[in-house]
């Protein structure tokens, strides 16, 4: 029996010539590269659902500055990007450089950071195939290199700012030069290798380990056999070639290690306490209690065992070219391949086919190393919203991409069985057209047709796969382009806009695209609103700049299913002595009566008004309170002030310092339903007098009096709310003594 190995790497079924592999591979290289171009342009015009995106993102853009940590000061926390670590005044991410410098490149030389993605894409494609080519033949390396590309984790994930396509770029690199130093003899090659790896465990620590973990147990090997074959016969010269080889990448790999520790103890103090451990210290490696944020869990091994075999049942039925159909081509391959070369290759064991051999091994290797690794992590169980629905939670959008590494070797293996299948035809083809004096062309004929139908068929396994998380995602980029809307209509300069924080005070979380540069001071800064002495501090901090407040109607969720309708208003800080304002709302029909409620920390000022009839104003005094104001020692922080009802007087609501008035004026209906306007006026008393963020947030509520952003008032989007809702707001200074 012909062996299936040796077969593929003499075959000629799809052409001999070398430049007709590479010409092929040049045009897959060329196809997946454009293929995430669009993805990232078309599908992610404003970055997806993960929101890491915008963590790289914004270390690029300080990078570029020279920078590795934002200085805010005592205005840290209103400018606190998420997944950055606040110490002190210091904010620094809980990932490493080495991912957002590949981003910094193209966005130094093009202004475009999709350039990278693209060239990850290009670089990993082009890998895949050098590294078939190794392990079997250049065709082979071609159809692994189409499959790798195909593949919608592939494409998904390397559409997008994350980190886990350009690590594998990374380990690739380490893997093709790693493997040609041991084919070649060459030293360079095994510092290339050491490079690779090392900057690889400088962006991914565990990602690199488990990967190399195979590498790094062959090139233990082959240093024993070294000293134990020549050493002890010839001495301690010359060193042995694995041995000078291996050290040279050890070297360097351990040398990037250095650079990664001291990194740590530059941004965190101590080079053991790696960021993202400073971040959240059990969000990594291990079992027993993690946690991230508000999120924990005990994961235990039998949780491990059930989150890691879903998210590989879903990567192979899912998540890989063709799904099941690519991954049994896949297992086959590895069967066939396994079949040959575990055995001692005995008198065939010429020097070429035992560096395929290991070459071979290792990659298999890859699949124990990245799946027993992932079985530790947790973070494999968080890519779930529920293990058993795989259309929801981020493995939904990305695919299971802890486990991204594992497309290498499954690319190969089945470009290898994809091709051995394809020349088996072949050769039953030669053989039926011997038997029945055929022609050369029927036989060929035959086996275009079995190819032609079975690209078909795998093509259109594939695009079904793919279109489902394209859909998914498509639906969050909907949303954002509702939310991004005002941005794209008024030409911010020289701005200071106040964010909301739908998942509390973190910036980018959810609005990556609205994002600072390293040095908070570019033609937009971007602010969270927050306390009242907090937006005051910001005020004070950027007094030379047009202000705005972005806000939006709707409820933002991990899922987009509530419709989202975005505003910026401009902002002014209006000051004096005393400030009268005016607040008059619309009334709805069968109104028995409205309540009117001022109230700030407990106090209250309120009266109710019968048969208000089709509109009501409500005014309102804010004011330094005098006992306060005659008080030749106070300053800022020790002011207080009040604000009265005109209609009640006598009673009033104060405040100290900056306070944040909230005024209702709620609808009761005969039989009991309500609709209360909602005012928040963010105010401060100064030595001078007072002053107020003006407009204030309004919002109207059904049934409740404070519904949040869902009920946020949009005056001028009259779709949005019902026609007698209206909701007016003035306020002017007037002299204390009139």
């Amino acid at each position: 029996m012909r062996d299936p190995i040796r077969q593929v790497r003499s075959g000629d079924a799809l052409g001999e010539r070398p430049r007709r592999a590479h010409l092929a591979a040049f045009a897959v290289v060329c196809l997946a590269g454009l293929t995430v171009a669009i993805l990232a342009i078309e599908l992610f015009p404003h970055h997806s659902s993960n929101d890491d995106e915008g963590v790289y993102l914004l270390q690029a853009a300080m990078l570029l500055e020279g920078q590795l940590t934002l200085r805010a000061g005592e205005l840290a926390d209103a400018f606190r990007p998420w997944f950055f670590v606040q110490d002190g005044g210091r904010l620094y991410s809980k990932y490493s450089p080495v991912i957002p410098a590949m981003y910094a490149v193209s966005m130094a030389l093009f202004g475009e950071p999709r350039v990278t993605l693209v060239a990850v894409a290009v670089g990993n494609a082009a890998l895949v195939y050098a590294l078939g080519s190794m392990v079997f033949d250049r065709w082979v390396g071609v159809v692994a290199a189409a499959v790798f590309a195909a593949a919608p984790m592939t494409l998904l994930t390397s559409s997008v700012f994350l980190p886990y396509a350009p690590t594998t770029l990374l380990n690739l690199l380490f893997a093709v030069w790693y493997l040609r130093g041991v084919r070649r003899g060459r030293l360079r090659d095994a510092v290339a290798a050491g490079t690779a790896i090392g900057l690889a465990f400088f962006a991914r620590p565990y990602t690199a380990v488990l990967f190399a973990a195979p590498f790094i147990c062959h090139a233990g090997r082959s240093v024993l056999h070294s000293v134990r074959d020549r050493w002890w016969k010839q001495g301690l010269r010359p060193l042995p070639g694995p041995v000078r080889r291996n050290a040279a990448t050890a070297a360097v790999g351990l040398a990037f290690v250095g650079l990664t520790l001291a990194y740590n103890a530059r941004v965190t103090g101590s080079p053991l306490t790696f960021p993202y451990a400073a971040f959240a210290p059990l969000d990594g490696p291990g079992f027993g209690h993690r946690e991230l944020l508000d999120h924990s869990l005990e994961y235990t091994p039998a949780v491990a065992l059930e989150a890691n075999g879903a998210a590989l049942w879903y990567f192979a039925t899912r998540w890989f070219t063709a799904g099941l159909l690519g991954t049994v081509a896949a297992l086959g391959g590895l069967a066939v391949a396994l079949w040959r070369w575990l055995p001692v290759p005995g008198a065939d064991g010429a020097d070429d086919w035992e560096s395929d051999r290991t070459a071979g091994l290792l990659l298999a290797g890859l699949f124990v190393s990245v799946t027993l690794g992932n079985f530790a992590f947790w973070g494999n169980y968080n890519v779930h919203a529920g293990m058993a629905d795989p259309t929801t939670g981020l493995l939904s959008k990305f695919g299971p991409f802890y486990h991204f590494d594992l497309l290498v070797p499954l690319s190969i293996f089945a470009g290898f069985g994809v091709v051995a299948a394809v020349r088996r035809c072949r050769d039953a083809a030669v053989r039926r057209r011997i038997a029945t004096v055929a022609s050369p062309r029927a036989a060929r004929a035959v086996v275009l047709a079995v190819l032609l139908a079975s690209l078909l068929v795998a093509g259109a396994a594939n695009a079904a796969l793919l279109s489902e998380p394209v859909e998914r995602n498509a639906v969050h980029t909907e949303r954002f382009e509702s939310a991004y809307e005002p941005f794209e209509e008024r030409d911010l300069e020289n701005a200071l806009v106040f964010l909301p924080a739908p998942y509390g005070q973190w910036q980018n979380h959810p609005f990556q695209a609205l994002r600072n540069d390293g040095g908070l001071d570019g033609e937009v800064v971007y602010a969270l609103e927050g306390s009242p002495e907090r937006d005051f501090a910001v005020l004070d901090a950027y007094p030379n700049r047009s202000h705005y407040r972005y806000s939006y109607q709707g409820e933002w969720t991990a899922t987009p299913d509530d419709e989202i309708v975005a505003q910026i208003e401009p902002l002014s800080v209006r000051s004096g002595e005393r400030l009268e304002g005016a607040t008059t709302v619309g009334i709805a029909d069968r109104i028995d009566r409205v309540r009117v409620r001022l109230e700030n920390d407990g106090e209250v000022a309120d009266y109710t008004v019968a048969d208000p009839g089709s509109e009501l104003s409500v005014g309102w005094a804010l004011e330094r309170d005098a006992a306060n104001g005659s008080d030749a020692g106070a300053n800022a922080t020790d002011a207080r002030g009040s604000v009265r009802l005109n209609r009640s007087p006598n009673e009033a609501v104060s405040f100290d310092g900056a306070d944040e008035i909230v005024l209702t004026i709620t609808q009761v209906q005969p039989e009991g339903a309500t609709y209360t306007y909602r005012q928040e006026v963010t105010v401060r008393a100064t030595e001078d007098g007072v002053q107020a963020i003006w407009p204030p947030e309004r919002a109207g509520c059904r049934l409740v009096t404070d519904c949040g952003t869902e009920g946020t008032y949009l005056p001028d989007r009259p779709e949005t709310h019902s026609r007698w809702e209206t909701f007016e707001t003035r306020l002017e200074e007037r002299d204390s003594a009139s």
